[in-house]
């Protein structure tokens, strides 16, 4: 009998541990375990897997001219879908106005938000690191993906036999860690049972939380649903010339990974197995594009903040003009980049987002309840995204794929 395909397993998994959470709530410690280990040996691969993908693919792309043309490709398309989810996220929460006559009884307190604020400004210099092993302990993923960056070039500029020893050596280690990553994923579905059922018996009381924050839910999760299935696909299918059914069929285990997981940088290895293995991209545009992309490249996330922000000023009965509208577009377009590595991302994105539109850093209390919950559409969002532009690019420097 064929074996049941990784999808299936791990939608059968996700089913079940909704169950186990529901109704086994006080036993979840039993399962839990699964999802805590799962995290930790995807969490082990990312740096090696980025560090590795990124010498390997740019060392492989060649001239500076080659890596000149395919880094502006990867930038602009990373701006233009992220600008695209930012509008579209402020034209459904200005249609919706979810905030208007939202309690402000259940806001949560938020400390340290000033602190964080003030290290957004920071972010963009500290990409070039002081120590790189410091960087990798303190997960400084900008940081790692800019000397990976340098190290890739410069291994073009070596003489013949070095640049060959390199090589091999980086192409050897990559396939290495692939191979170790290939071996990870095979045990996903249990770690999505042990991770989803935890989640589903620590919110159970999901009722209270619909019924005070249910319209800003739904606001952010149509404003995602457009952004993935109509915008997007439209550029895949427009630009790219891919079909976005088939390449999404293809992408179905990162992204109920993704999902599940809330984490584009966790989902990583499943993302460049998948474009790889099911949509045909190359290593070398694939180990480029999607490290990148998992770090920089957050499309839900701007839309989120965005979207949250909207709220927070209707909540407190403020009325925002269109250019501060439109400031705080430019300030989720920036902050979705900058934020990548700063731990407490989230709140950092959304108090630089506030503080630019000149609203209340307290607000951010408002949505904490349930942003949990939507960090699962907005990640999944973001995965969807980079894979989209791996494809993409593929497609314009002429490969042939199998979507």
């Amino acid at each position: 009998m064929k074996k049941l395909a990784l999808y299936w397993q791990i939608l059968i998994a996700f089913a079940l541990s909704i169950l186990y959470g529901l109704f086994f709530s006080e036993h979840v410690h039993l399962v839990a375990w699964m999802g805590d280990i799962f995290i930790k040996a995807l969490k082990m691969i990312i740096i090696p897997l980025i560090f590795t993908s990124i010498i390997s693919g740019i060392a492989n792309v060649g001239s500076g001219d080659n890596l000149g043309r395919l880094g502006f490709k990867t930038i602009v398309y990373y701006l233009s879908t992220s600008t695209a989810a930012l509008f579209t996220g402020l034209a459904i929460v200005n249609v919706f106005k979810p905030g208007v006559g939202a309690d402000l009884g259940f806001a949560n307190q938020v400390e340290g938000l000033g602190a964080a604020k003030e290290s957004f400004g920071s972010t963009l210099m500290n990409i070039v690191p002081d120590n790189l092993f410091v960087a990798m302990v303190e997960n400084q993923m900008l940081s790692i993906i800019f000397f990976a960056i340098l190290m890739g070039f410069f291994i073009t500029k070596t003489k013949e036999k070095s640049q060959k020893i390199l090589l091999g050596f980086f192409d050897s280690l990559f396939e290495l860690i692939m191979k170790i990553t290939l071996f990870v994923i095979r045990f996903t579905p249990y770690g999505i049972f042990g991770i989803v059922a935890k989640q589903i018996a620590e919110n159970n009381d999901l009722g209270e939380l619909f019924s005070r924050l249910g319209l800003f839910m739904l606001v952010v999760i149509l404003a995602l649903f457009i952004h993935a299935f109509i915008v997007l696909p439209i550029v895949l299918k427009t630009i790219g010339g891919v079909s976005p059914i088939k390449h999404f069929n293809a992408m179905r285990t990162p992204l109920i990974t993704a999902f599940s997981t809330s984490s584009s940088n966790a989902t990583l290895p499943l993302t460049m197995n998948a474009v790889k293995k099911n949509s045909g991209v190359s290593t070398k545009i694939s180990s480029f594009t999607l490290p990148l992309g998992a770090t920089v490249n957050m499309d839900g996330t701007a839309l989120y903040e965005l979207v949250a922000a909207m709220f927070i000023a209707q909540a407190y009965g403020i009325e925002l003009t269109f250019t501060e509208q439109i400031i705080g577009v430019l300030t989720g377009l920036l902050a979705s980049i900058g934020a990548a590595g700063i731990p407490m991302a989230g709140l950092v994105m959304i108090s630089v987002v506030l503080s630019a539109m000149g609203l209340p850093l307290e607000g951010v209390g408002l949505i904490l309840a349930v942003d949990r919950i939507l960090d699962m559409f907005r990640t999944t969002v973001n995965v969807w995204s980079d894979s989209c532009g791996a494809v993409i690019i593929a497609k314009s420097e002429g490969e042939k794929l199998k979507v």
